[in-house]
């Protein structure tokens, strides 16, 4: 194979003249455990994500409770550790009764504009979620719902008695459903959401509603929307903090809600600074307030690409013959085109995981948005699936990583990319628990060339073979679709370093 020629490729006579990078990792620093709830997913009622994508009854892939048996094999390669639902904008308009019991119907769907039939619920996410592996995580509605609604919902979920815990039993769950991570509101900042709020009518609502929910189970781990900017979230921290978890961070690098951008690779790759900055910033707010340590980051819906959906989100019903809002919905479609799903996407989230790893005390918790259809990394159809670039991105720092983070650092050479110049390598080193197993993560960003990579752990320059898994394309667009579901894909070789030196292939991560 393509990969396995350059994976194998000793360190060539000229490689003083290539870009250069250093990984210095200092084997006495602290060494801070990660997360495993940085390997999470998000699911939103939207585009093929639950209806058609994880839930397609009568599909031969299905099984008898209609959850495809092929998606949820492929998402437990990736070990998710949990999964956001309903939303998303979703969410702000999303009543829970409506999806659980024997009376529930289509309704329509304000802001995305269909209808949606409410045959998937909270009893069919929790179930899915247990097949899967992963901890289910709600987040509640704040836009057009209230504190009574979201302490209602954390009853019919964990309740031991009451009448919502009967309710539930009378949907065939007398056990409580055990649901620990929560969200209040999502994107409540955004005038593009319903029930958008100030930041001074946030932070109120935001304590009212955690306190009534922490009545019903004071064992929960709540977030709340906010931002990297202080104007938000420091008066929401000021008002709430003190029921708080996590506050929650969304974060799309390239927006292309109303127009389908389909930057060049180097446009891409020049936002794999994105992550670090967001975090540095948020990290300033939670120390103003006074809450670093207790308070950590969730970046509960990232992706380098925005979701493509003109015309919408809307606040209200669309009329089902309103032909220009149809034609809206329809250009949904291409967030399906395959070619979008470059090398870039996949090394703009191994950097984006890279900058959570190097803050692994702060972020404590992270989704891609979604995990299915859309900008996910499964594209899901009738017949089976397709495994993204991303994909193997996620499923290499969720299998091959060790679980604490060492102190490490980077020197490369600076690679223009437009308007942006990064390391041209990003990495980093993480460590098992007795100190006798490491595994580090090299991202080589240059579209085109090798670059001579040194690692040193402490003052000692590797110089030896060592088993690496490595992930690239025979150009930095290579991607997979449905004829080519493996041209991007990760090889297993033996990584040869030379007087501490290892050569690191185009655009790859390793």
């Amino acid at each position: 194979a393509w990969f396995d020629d350059v994976a194998l490729e000793p360190l060539p006579a000229d490689w003083a003249d290539r870009p250069q990078a250093t990984l210095t990792i200092n084997p006495d620093a602290p060494r801070v455990p990660r997360s495993p709830m940085l390997f999470g997913g998000f699911i939103e009622h939207f585009d093929g994500q639950i209806y058609g994508g994880i839930f397609e009854p009568g599909s031969p892939l299905s099984d008898e409770r209609g959850f495809r048996q092929d998606v949820i094999a492929a998402l437990k390669e990736l070990k998710l550790s949990v999964v956001r639902w309903p939303g998303g904008c979703f969410a702000s308009g999303y009543h829970w009764r409506d999806g659980v019991g024997p009376s529930r119907r289509p309704v329509p769907d304000p802001v995305w504009g269909v209808v949606d039939p409410n045959t998937f619920g909270t009893d069919e996410f929790v179930e899915w979620c247990r097949l899967v592996g992963c901890e289910p995580y709600i987040c509640s509605n704040a836009g057009n719902g209230t504190p009574e609604e979201m302490r209602d919902w954390v009853a019919w979920c964990n309740a031991r008695t009451g009448p919502l815990a009967g309710l539930r039993a009378e949907s065939g769950n007398p056990e409580p459903r055990d649901v620990r991570f929560w969200s209040i509101g999502n994107e409540n900042w955004g005038g593009h959401e319903i029930g958008a709020k100030t930041p001074q009518e946030w932070g109120p609502l935001v304590a009212r509603s955690a306190a009534l929910m922490r009545a019903v189970d004071p064992t929960l781990t709540l977030l709340a929307a906010a931002t990297p900017n202080r104007d938000w979230t420091l008066p929401l921290l000021r008002a709430a903090g003190d029921q708080l978890d996590y506050v929650a961070i969304h974060e799309y690098w390239l927006p292309c809600w109303g127009e389908n951008l389909t930057p060049d690779y180097p446009t891409c790759i020049a936002h794999s600074g994105g992550p670090e900055d967001t975090i540095t910033r948020v990290i300033e707010i939670l120390e103003e307030a006074g809450v670093r340590g207790r308070i950590r980051i969730a970046f509960d819906e990232w992706n380098l690409r925005g979701w493509h959906h003109p015309g919408f989100p809307r606040k209200e019903a669309v009329d089902p013959d309103d032909a220009v809002a149809a034609a809206m919905i329809q250009a949904r479609e291409k967030n399906a085109i395959a070619s979008q799903y470059t090398m870039a996407d996949a090394l703009f989230s191994a950097s984006f995981l890279n900058a959570c790893l190097r803050h692994a005390a702060d972020v404590g918790l992270a989704n891609i948005a979604p995990i299915v259809n859309t900008r996910g990394p499964l594209f899901v159809h009738p017949g089976g699936l397709v495994k993204r670039t991303t994909f193997h991105t996620l499923a290499l720092y969720a299998n091959e990583l060790e679980d604490r983070v060492a102190g490490a650092e980077i020197e490369a050479t600076p690679l223009a990319l437009g308007n942006a110049t990064l390391p041209v390598v990003d990495g980093i080193a993480t460590v098992n628990a007795d100190g006798t197993t490491w595994a580090v993560a090299l991202v080589n960003r240059h579209p085109s060339q090798y670059t001579a990579c040194r690692v040193r752990l402490g003052t000692t320059a590797l110089d030896r073979t060592f088993p690496a898994t490595l992930l690239a394309g025979d150009s930095p667009d290579a991607y997979n679709d449905l004829e080519h579901p493996t041209r991007v894909a990760p090889q297993h070789a033996q990584l040869p370093f030379s007087n501490g030196v290892v050569s690191l292939p185009p655009h790859s991560l390793t």
